[in-house]
């Protein structure tokens, strides 16, 4: 088959761009440097405005043009297929304009819908899990990406509560001492903030927990927490593109 160029608007943030593309490596069936896929990786993070901060009304521009700007670019470079490593990107006020300028603009690139192929892979590999836990920006936790898309496949969706959110979670991400978007690693800190959360999530009930912000599972990478299943939507989302460029050189899921 004739393999498709894969797209990757990769500043949003630029760290999570980096692990996407990591994580595409990792999932190709490969012997050789020749076996992996073309990917491109567009990382333009100046263009694109802080998504919880669009939610949140600090910023007025909506981030979406300039996502499907970027997306736009990937076509014209040879990408077929496409996607943003960033959950909130997915929220709708977000995504319908991303969709929108690709269809007004007659982009062909295929944009998939990370939360979409989340909700699809727990339902495909995990079918006896009912009650998912989920770890996101407080954009994301207040648009509810993940319970508008989950709760109507059948799953029950949990969270942390609001001063957990607040005062543990989102600074893990943003903090500008110690936040992984700002120190671009893992400090001690974030990940101990990131892991309290989850134990807290696992305490409701959760059975899986999904790191629903990109720059989580640069803290949290173990497949399983005590009990709980760990989702990571970026390894998804590095499957999914790969299904769609070359579904020979998927390797199976363990």
């Amino acid at each position: 088959m004739t393999e498709k160029i894969i797209g990757i608007v990769g500043g949003a943030g630029p760290f999570a761009g980096l692990d996407l593309c990591r994580k595409i490596l990792q999932e190709t069936i490969a012997e050789k440097d020749q076996d992996y896929l073309t990917v491109l990786n567009w990382s333009q993070p100046n263009r694109i405005l802080d998504r919880t901060e669009y939610l949140l009304g600090v910023v007025d521009e909506n981030p979406g043009y300039a996502i499907a700007e970027q997306a736009r670019r990937l076509g014209e470079a040879g990408a077929a297929v496409a996607a943003i490593p960033c959950n909130t990107a997915h929220v709708a006020p977000i995504y319908d304009v991303i969709v929108a300028e690709l269809q007004r603009q007659q982009v062909t690139v295929k944009f998939l819908h990370m939360v979409g192929e989340t909700a699809v892979f727990l339902q495909t590999n995990f079918p006896h899990v009912r009650r998912i836990g989920v770890l996101s920006t407080t954009g994301a936790y207040r648009a509810q990406v993940y319970p508008n898309c989950l709760e109507p496949a059948g799953f029950e969706v949990l969270v942390p509560d609001a001063a957990m959110q607040e005062t543990r979670i989102h600074p893990a991400i943003y903090d500008l001492t110690y936040g992984i978007k700002a120190t671009g690693v893992a400090t001690e800190r974030a990940r101990a903030d990131l892991l309290t959360g989850a134990e807290a999530l696992r305490k409701q009930g959760a059975e899986a927990i999904i790191l629903g912000c990109t720059e989580i599972p640069l803290a949290i990478w173990e497949t399983t927490l005590d009990d709980m299943i760990v989702i990571d939507p970026t390894r998804i989302l590095a499957r999914a593109l790969i299904r769609e460029a070359n579904p020979d050189r998927l390797k199976p899921f363990v």
